[in-house]
């Protein structure tokens, strides 16, 4: 039978597998951020335009923050409690 508690279990590539993935997923928003804020030039006042800057600057840092602690596993593991019974 197949235990399925295996597939929750960290690989060894996972830290630099999340690292990679939290610096891709920061430079995309970083490139969008500075697109918009590019397209919006003319259309939009300057407050506006930081603003919605902002909002998508939190959204790459929140995001590359969760695939790096979520990625990154704790190698030790807990120890396990004593047994209570007497031998």
């Amino acid at each position: 039978m197949i235990n399925p508690a295996i597939l929750f279990d960290a690989s060894p590539i996972g830290v630099g597998l999340a690292v990679f993935l939290a610096v891709a997923f920061l430079f995309v928003f970083l490139a969008v951020a500075f697109i918009v804020f590019k397209l919006l030039k003319k259309s939009v006042k300057m407050a506006f335009r930081l603003m919605i800057v902002a909002v998508i600057l939190a959204v790459a840092i929140a995001g590359s923050f969760s695939f790096w602690w979520l990625g990154s596993s704790n190698e030790t593991r807990p120890e396990r409690p004593r047994s209570t019974k007497s031998k």
